[in-house]
């Protein structure tokens, strides 16, 4: 594929297939086009990058039963909006919006193009052509709190985040839940950049929080740089939506990979089928929709013990991350003993537990 900017579009090459008839219209001897609009770049080897992996996944199953492209580096807002339009008027039929702020240009178009099918991932307006699905991110980030606590020397996280929005604060709360089930003294400090992809930013914060105490950082942002800061002190640190192990051999802990494919493949086999329906789908370690990548050198076999059996016990089941009780930092009770917070709450979370700072 060559480059692009973005506005413009790559499109997979495809050899035409008989398709099924898909929402109302005969596509006969053409492939299913599908796009996906990216907020960062597919160069990022974080979010923006598992997303391209996943339509990559997407290619290698269906062959010439597909024809993919891609938009990547559009800024949430209007400029979205005028890019996913442009993508239905190409003659799109399914069409993967991949940022949280891409919720109402997406809901807006699909207004326009009821024959289109789109799908907007982490958000929750949805409408008889939109669906929404989203990874339990929190699920993987819980394991690295059991990790940040049991490794850590100093009892004090880093962490880089990007909008203060549920999808991040979930993850802030199940790290520092996790972690004080370890060290029930640990802190997690958090540092806001107001963006999901910008690493000088990234850097700043990581020699801010680390200049602060920290020993280990995690993130909510895309680029490998907090990572590198880490490398750099010979502290640790986790990767973000993809193996960054490359980046900082020494410092990486492990990684939280967003394997997108499954899901992707999923939604494009209904599609072909005539099948597909508007879903609110949330998977997690359970579906492998969430992997950890191989543990780092700095893992010792007691911390992969403990962070293997806080894995083992989301996904069976037996030891949900939003179990109770749970109190915020003013000390007020969220959760009670012998509840679970369930996904409504997680989507309404807008306050930290107890040990979270900043």
């Amino acid at each position: 594929m060559s480059h692009i900017s973005r506005r413009s579009l790559i499109k997979a090459s495809g050899a035409a297939a008989a398709l099924p008839l898909l929402g109302g219209r005969a596509f006969a001897q053409d492939p299913l086009k599908v796009a996906f609009v990216f907020v960062g770049p597919v160069g990022d080897f974080g979010y923006t990058y598992a997303h391209s992996q996943g339509r990559l996944a997407a290619e290698a199953a269906f062959g010439d039963k597909i024809k993919t492209s891609y938009v990547e580096n559009v800024a949430e807002g209007p400029d979205s909006e005028r890019v996913i339009k442009n993508l239905a008027d190409d003659g799109n039929q399914l069409i993967f919006t991949c940022s949280f702020g891409f919720m109402n240009p997406t809901i807006k178009v699909a207004k326009r193009f009821p024959d289109v099918k789109f799908e907007h991932c982490s958000g929750y307006q949805r409408a008889d052509n939109v669906a929404t699905y989203n990874a339990r991110f929190y699920e993987g980030r819980a394991v690295c709190g059991t990790l940040a606590a049991t490794l850590s020397t100093t009892g004090t996280a880093g962490y880089i985040a990007s909008f203060p929005i549920p999808e991040v604060v979930m993850g802030i709360n199940a790290f520092t839940l996790a972690a004080r089930k370890v060290n029930p003294e640990f802190r997690t400090n958090v540092v806001w950049v107001s963006s999901w992809y910008d690493p000088a930013k990234e850097a700043d914060a990581a020699k801010a929080l680390l200049d602060q105490g920290a020993d280990v950082l995690a993130q909510h942002t895309d680029s490998p740089a907090g990572l590198q800061a880490a490398e750099q002190r010979g502290l640790m640190a986790f990767g973000q939506a993809w193996n960054m192990e490359s980046f900082a051999p020494e410092a990486q802990l492990t990684a939280i990979e967003n394997h997108w494919g499954v899901y992707y493949v999923e939604r494009i086999t209904e599609m072909l089928a005539g099948k597909w329906a508007s879903s609110d789908t949330f998977w997690g370690l359970k579906q492998e929709m969430i992997k950890l990548s191989p543990f780092g050198p700095q893992v010792t076999p007691e911390a992969a013990a403990a962070a293997d059996a806080t894995a083992a016990g989301i996904k069976d089941g037996s030891a949900p991350v939003f179990a109770g009780p749970i109190k915020d930092r003013e000390g007020t009770e969220r959760v009670a003993a012998g509840a679970s917070l369930d996904d409504a709450g997680l989507w309404k979370m807008d306050w930290f537990v107890e040990g979270v700072q900043g």
